[in-house]
């Protein structure tokens, strides 16, 4: 059994702080504008509402405050027919739930429905007057929340894209690397499967970098800082999509490398000229790409023209015309990347 009580990534100390803020000016204003019990409902929904994103805050306030109303009807029926005591509990959360199961509605709001209609029954009177307040009170928690998540630092999630683009960057360089190295040194067969494993475990960078990106978009939905920072977030993706380029050319020379490999290749001149070439791209590629940190800013790049062979090598013929082909497409997409 795979289960966990710590998270991966912890919430940001600002995010802690947020909801807290947000909980207690929702029990305060809450309290004050509807009378009645303390404002449970309001304190819920202000603290759920605090999301690491403008966009997720305002859907996350709209299906707690949707939840809400549908949980305290299901309730007020029962409650006014039944009562409130445990069977009538019970069959309150057992109507939520189906009622949300029949809308299709979303685990988040289904289960507000149940904890609404439990909460209704058990700690208040199932009047329609009791009902109309628990929504009111939920809405002023869900406005709370959401303003509270706006006015103090809107979130932004480029910290993290950035990092994920950073590292893409770096184990593709060192993928570069590794691949020139080996085609100037003898290999194994074991070398050989440790390379191409290596190569193919770029995927997983790419998939993580796409993902920070994809939360990086989501967090500038609905942002008042969406102005100043869409085009940083824009130049982050056109990085990653590069960086994909670049992997998937290069798990192809090494899926090509290691099948066709013999060992008299690492004494073969054009070996050694792809070699270099490859080291100069992997130079060029820490270089190219803003986000990495990994370079000096005013260093020239290495790769300033592709490699040419004018005539047919001798030997390897199949593999270095597979490894120049893609090795000049790596060489227009760091091209590309410098113009821009």
């Amino acid at each position: 059994m795979n289960w966990s009580l710590r998270a991966a990534r912890r919430s940001s100390l600002l995010q802690v702080v947020k909801s807290a803020v947000a909980t207690g000016a929702a029990w305060l204003i809450a309290g004050w504008l509807v009378e009645g019990p303390p404002p449970v409902f309001a304190a819920i929904a202000a603290l759920l509402t605090v999301q690491p994103s403008i966009s997720q805050s305002f859907g996350r306030g709209v299906e707690r405050t949707v939840g809400v109303i549908a949980g305290v009807i299901v309730a007020s029926a029962i409650g006014l027919l039944l009562g409130s005591g445990f069977w009538a509990v019970a069959l309150a959360v057992t109507c939520a739930l189906l009622v949300a199961w029949a809308l299709r509605a979303t685990p988040g709001t289904a289960n507000q429905m149940a904890i609404s209609a439990m909460l209704v029954l058990a700690l208040g009177t199932a009047t329609p007057g009791y009902a109309l307040d628990r929504i009111l009170e939920t809405a002023i928690g869900a406005v709370i929340g959401l303003i509270v998540n706006l006015a103090i630092v809107p979130p932004l999630a480029l910290g993290p894209a950035r990092e994920r683009v950073a590292t893409l960057t770096g184990d593709t360089a060192a993928a570069l690397d590794r691949l020139a190295d080996a085609l100037v040194h003898p290999q194994n067969a074991a070398t050989l499967d440790e390379l191409l494993t290596r190569a193919r475990a770029l995927r997983g960078s790419v998939a993580a970098a796409e993902a920070a990106i994809a939360e990086a978009h989501e967090s500038l939905a609905l942002n008042p800082r969406r102005r100043r920072r869409s085009n940083e977030v824009a130049s982050l993706e056109a990085d990653v999509r590069r960086l994909f380029a670049i992997s998937t050319q290069l798990t192809g020379m090494t899926r090509a490398f290691a099948d066709d490999y013999d060992e008299t290749l690492a004494g073969d001149g054009y070996a050694a000229a792809i070699a270099e070439q490859l080291h100069r791209a992997a130079h060029d590629l820490r270089l190219a790409v803003s986000t990495s940190g990994l370079a000096v800013a005013d260093e020239p790049p290495a790769l300033t023209r592709p490699l040419e062979v004018l005539a047919a090598p001798p030997a390897h013929w199949m593999l270095v015309g597979s490894l120049l082909v893609d090795l000049r497409r790596i060489h227009d997409s760091l091209a590309a990347r410098a113009e821009e």
